[in-house]
């Protein structure tokens, strides 16, 4: 890979294997919140959530900054994108599998004209 390593790949997809840390991207996709805004539709506390923006952060897909007394989490929106050019890649090729299959099974399916007797068969 060019774009994104190995390495990068799986630790991103790691972290987005978690449904609570796919709902805080989803909610910083709309836009920047603190750890306190995030943890308040969760049965969990601050801290569980806090941990979960750690890997995150790890996997490269948000950032942390400080303003102030605020510290808001930010979707690192370039982050995302390679994330889907490689599902974009992964998604061509294995439409393009099914189309030749699909050829395949349309070609060996299709009714065929009969074909003469066989002249090695008594009728």
């Amino acid at each position: 890979m060019t774009a994104l390593t190995e390495d990068r790949l799986d630790t991103a997809f790691l972290a987005l294997a978690d449904p609570t840390r796919r709902s805080l991207l989803a909610r910083l996709s709309v836009g920047d919140a603190t750890v306190g805004e995030l943890a308040a539709p969760f049965a969990m506390s601050v801290q569980a959530v806090s941990k979960h923006l750690t890997v995150l952060e790890q996997a490269g897909l948000i950032t942390r900054r400080r303003e102030a007394q605020r510290r808001p989490c930010s979707l690192n929106r370039e982050a995302i994108g390679p994330l889907v050019d490689w599902l974009d890649a992964f998604r061509r090729r294995t439409e393009e599998k099914f189309a030749r299959l699909d050829e395949v099974l349309a070609r060996d399916l299709s009714p065929t004209t009969p074909s003469p007797a066989h002249p090695d068969r008594e009728e």
